[in-house]
Parts: structure tokens; C-alpha cells; sequence
């Protein structure tokens, strides 16, 4: 026969077997119900345990919490006051401000908000929470830290989202944007936006560009979109009237800029410059005009070749052999700097195509250790009048930057530059014309306060412009090899030739280091196809005809 105490205890087994699974509505419903006048008592925690613990876990905060959540679910979901919650709960506003840590845990846990960052007397419900109970579903929030880029930006774009749905506003997007990149500090996004030491509204504003281009490939920013982002009108204001202008901050620091339309500046457009896309975007696939007009060539990247030339050149080459050298180059430009002399070096390699003037670039970098920053000179004239000028500012842009990280300064090579550094057109009339004027004074104001080292490259040294010629340290005329140099370019090019036949090859064709190559690379593919010569003399022989006959004008970058 049971006793009293374990029919007791029988029958509440029973009754909780026999108890209907609770929902997170009938639990916010249940607590509401038994909340109001409650003064939040022992006998009313007793009395809603179940309700209370239930959603206490499922949002993992605190009993209390869940109660304050429930009152305001109540009273909500739009413009709730703290008075409003004291009212139901029937306490009185004192006691009501000893729960202000409970409503600012809610607020992190983002299951409410203030409606003003600087009013902490009303809130609302945040409305995915509101969403998620539609469907008797937690709102959870996403892993904040750890993420990669492409998660850093797509939680970000939910805070832009609740932000154009006026359920957060902009000073807590801001807030809360540079919180979740401050917690992925793994990222060189993070790093870098770090790193500029900006005020948190230029955070916020940046973090938002760096956004709408990545997310929404947009960039081409109007001051309207960036509206909901400051919330106060006179600031607002300022912001706007600076940015018109080009005196804010972020524009004196180069990370923002105006938009473009048809080549002219448009002072209500504003984007990212080149520079900050490649500082804080390096992890993004994000193209700029300046990469697309120069690539970067590392010594890795660059074939060793044994290069000839005639005596005079030879000494030449190898004073800036020695020069790029990085301890010779420190001490020249510490010496250049004691004087008050300028600490860049601009460099003319010219003479007739084939003559070796590029390759031997390639190869001063290669033996130096320094990059080289090899410019596409045609993809600088866009067909947009106004772009060019812009084109080749971002491309020195680029170039300062690389001097600044790089150890070694690298290379900055304007191949076959005839088109850019020739003689200025003067009483230029037509839009073509005082573009290339202006590219061309742009390039001479730029090779003043060059801090680097910059190699031009020309077939075409007549018409070089005299403002040009003054601004080059070194000119290097690159001549026709000699006999003798010919020689030891066609056993290099064809090992196989005996030193005999390479010197009547040189004595009968004076043919330049490119055009040896030419008739080289046709004696392999005449191998190919008909098999070794017991004597090739007499078929390269008759090559060198064909190449000087037919290549006149050539001008091929030589390959020796």
C-alpha cells in the first residue's frame, strides 16, 4: 500500500507526463497573463517556472530577462518605455532602473533596440525576432567571430538590411559594424581598416562603401545612400556639404574620392579610390584602372639571359647594375637627401627596336631583386576624354604605395613611350590633343617628386620632349651590337653553331639582338619539321635575308 507522500509524488509525475508541450507563443502568453501587478514576487517566478525557464534556454538569457522580454513583447512591438514595463509589472520607476543591465542584455542579444542610440528610454522589439515567432521559431544569431570575408560581408549586409527597414539605426549599425570587424581581426580587412587609425563615424562610413562595392557592386555612391547612415541632421549636413567639396576627412586621406561621368569629375558621385580597394579589399577579386594599365613582375617571374653589348653600353649597364643594388642605393639616396638633391631616379633607355633596351630592364631587375611595375602606355589613353588624366595619377598613386611597403623600391617601367613623352602639341585645339598635353604634364609634375626608380623605353628619342629629356638622370643609347657582339648572340641564341659560322653570320648581316632571335626561333621550327643540318649555315644565311628584307620597320621587344 503506497503511502501519502508517494501517492504525492505519483500523481505529479502523471500530471507532468500528462502536460500539453509548450510553445514559445503560449509561453510569452502564459507570462504576460500572470506577470502584470506581479512586482516580479518569489510566489510569481514559483508559480511561471516552467513558462519562464523554457524560453530562459531557448534564448539563452536570464529568467528575469525572459520575463522583461515577455512585458515588452506585451507593450511592444513599437515605442516602449521603460514606464510602460513598471506599470504592468506594478513597481515604481526606481526599482524599474535596477533592471537597466537586464534590458541592455536583451539589446545584445539583439532580441531588442533602442530607437535612438543616445535615448535610452524607448525601445523596440527588433523585428526578425517578431518574424521568427510568426513561425514558433528562436531568433538566433549567426557566429560572430572566425568568419571569412565573404561572412564578415554578408552579416554585415543584415545590419544594412535592418537598417533601410528602420529597425536598427544608423549610429548602431556603425556601432555594431566596426564591433563584428573588430572580432575578425584573423582578416586583413580587419587589419588594414585598423591600421588607418580612423574615428569611428570614418569606420563606419568606410565599412559601408567597402560593402556596397563588394555585396552590391556599386561603385558609384550618391550622398542619399549614405543618409540613413547618420542620423543626425546637421552632421548629415556637414558631411555632405564636405564630401561636395572633397574636404572630408576620408577624402584628405585619399580613401574616398568623386565619381566620374564621361571622363569629368562629378562631385555628387563618390567610390573608394584605387588605393583603398587594393589596401582593404585584397582579399576580394576587386579590379582598379591602375592594375589595369600596369602589371607587377616579380624577380621570380624573369628569365636569366646573358646579355651583349658593344663597350660603351656594356660600362653603362653595369653602373646601374651596381647603383640598384639595395646598399649602393640606400647610401645614394641618403647622400642625394644630405644635399638637397631629389631622391628619385628617372632612366632613358633609347635606340632602334631590337637593341636590347627592355630586356635589359627586365634583367637589371631580376639581378637587383626589385620588382617591376611594367605599364601598358596605350591602355592609358581611354577613349574617354578625362579619364587618361585620372588613369595615370592612380597609376603614381599605385607606384608610391608599393615604394612605401616594398623593402626594395620597384621598377617603374614605361615601355616603348614614345606616345607619352614625345613633344607637346602647342596651341593644342582638339580634345585629343590637350589630353595628351595634359598626360604628358602630369607625368613631368609627377617625375619631380618621383621617390623611386622609373626606366622609360623609346625607339623614337628625336622627338622626345626637351621638359622630358632634363628630368632623366641617366640616358642610355642602345646601338646596333658590333660584329663581335653578334657573334656571341648567335651562339647563344643557336649553341649548336661553331664559332666560325656565328662570325661569318655576324660579318654578313648586322642584324639587331631581336632580329637574331627571329632567325633563331626559325631554325628551331625548321628542326622540328626537317631534322638537324649537317651544315645550317646556308639556310640561316638565307633566313637573314628573308628577316632584313621583310622587317624593316620591325619592332619587336628583343628576347636575348
Amino acid at each position: 500500500m503506497e503511502t501519502k507522500e508517494a501517492t504525492k509524488n505519483t500523481t505529479k509525475r502523471t500530471a507532468k507526463k500528462n502536460e500539453k508541450p509548450i510553445t514559445l507563443l503560449d509561453a510569452i502568453e502564459e507570462i504576460i497573463t500572470k506577470s502584470e501587478n506581479s512586482k516580479l514576487s518569489d510566489s510569481f517566478f514559483k508559480k511561471s517556472s516552467r513558462e519562464i525557464k523554457f524560453l530562459a534556454e531557448s534564448y539563452g538569457i536570464s529568467e528575469r530577462q525572459a520575463v522583461l522580454f515577455c512585458v515588452a513583447m506585451e507593450k511592444g512591438p513599437r515605442r516602449i518605455e521603460l514606464d510602460d514595463l513598471a506599470r504592468h509589472l506594478n513597481i515604481n520607476s526606481i526599482r524599474m532602473l535596477q533592471y537597466t543591465d537586464d534590458v541592455n542584455a536583451l539589446i545584445r542579444r539583439r532580441l531588442i533596440r533602442y530607437r535612438d542610440a543616445n535615448d535610452e528610454e524607448q525601445f523596440d522589439i527588433y523585428p526578425p525576432v517578431i518574424k521568427a515567432l510568426k513561425h514558433n521559431e528562436v531568433y538566433t544569431l549567426a557566429p560572430r567571430t572566425g568568419l571569412s570575408c565573404e561572412e564578415l560581408f554578408e552579416q554585415l549586409g543584415s545590419l544594412y538590411k535592418d537598417m533601410y527597414e528602420d529597425a536598427i539605426t544608423g549610429d548602431e549599425v556603425i556601432e555594431e559594424s566596426i564591433k563584428l570587424v573588430d572580432d575578425n581581426r584573423q582578416l586583413r580587412f580587419a587589419k588594414e581598416l585598423h591600421a588607418l587609425k580612423l574615428t569611428r563615424k570614418e569606420q563606419g562610413i568606410i565599412i559601408y562603401f567597402c560593402y556596397l562595392l563588394i555585396n552590391k557592386d556599386d561603385d558609384d555612391i550618391r550622398i542619399s545612400q549614405i543618409d540613413d547612415l547618420i542620423c543626425n541632421r546637421s552632421e548629415f549636413q556637414r558631411t555632405r556639404r564636405q564630401f561636395r567639396t572633397g574636404e572630408h576627412s576620408l577624402f584628405k586621406m585619399q580613401l574616398l574620392e568623386h565619381g566620374c561621368v564621361d571622363g569629368i569629375a562629378d562631385n555628387s558621385r563618390y567610390k573608394l579610390t584605387n588605393s583603398a580597394k587594393r589596401i582593404l579589399l585584397s582579399e576580394f577579386d576587386v579590379n582598379t584602372t591602375d592594375e589595369a594599365i600596369a602589371d607587377l613582375l616579380t624577380p621570380q617571374q624573369l628569365v636569366a639571359k646573358e646579355l651583349y653589348y658593344p663597350a660603351c653600353i656594356n660600362n653603362r649597364i653595369e653602373e646601374l647594375n651596381k647603383f640598384f643594388t639595395q646598399e649602393h642605393y640606400l647610401q645614394v639616396r641618403e647622400r642625394m637627401d644630405k644635399r638637397g638633391f631629389r631622391g628619385g631616379f628617372a632612366c632613358l633607355f633609347y635606340g632602334g627596336p631590337g637593341t636590347g633596351k627592355t630586356e635589359t630592364v627586365y634583367q637589371l631587375a631580376r639581378k637587383t631583386g626589385r620588382e617591376i611595375m611594367v605599364v601598358d602606355v596605350p591602355q592609358i589613353k581611354s577613349k574617354w576624354v578625362g579619364d587618361s588624366e585620372k588613369n595615370i595619377k592612380a597609376l603614381f598613386d599605385r607606384y608610391r604605395e608599393l615604394v612605401k611597403r616594398k623593402e626594395l623600391a620597384p621598377i617603374l617601367l614605361f615601355n616603348e613611350a614614345d606616345a607619352i613623352i614625345s613633344t607637346r602639341k602647342s596651341g593644342a585645339q582638339s580634345a585629343v590633343d590637350k589630353m595628351e598635353n595634359a598626360i604628358q604634364n602630369i607625368i613631368l609634375q609627377e617625375m619631380e617628386s618621383l621617390d623611386g626608380i622609373m626606366i622609360a623605353t623609346t625607339n623614337l628619342q628625336e622627338n622626345l620632349d626637351r621638359a622630358f629629356e632634363r628630368r632623366f638622370l641617366y640616358k642610355i643609347k642602345f646601338e646596333q651590337p658590333d660584329a663581335t657582339v653578334r657573334a656571341k648572340i648567335w651562339q647563344q641564341m643557336i649553341p649548336e653553331l661553331n664559332e666560325s659560322d656565328a662570325t661569318a653570320l655576324a660579318a654578313a648581316y648586322d642584324l639587331s639582338g631581336g632580329q637574331i632571335e627571329n632567325v633563331a626561333r626559325k631554325h628551331s621550327i625548321n628542326v622540328v619539321l626537317h631534322g638537324e643540318q649537317e651544315n645550317p649555315l646556308q639556310s640561316l644565311l638565307a633566313e637573314c635575308a628573308a628577316e632584313r628584307l621583310g622587317n624593316k620597320e620591325q619592332h619587336r621587344r628583343v628576347g636575348f
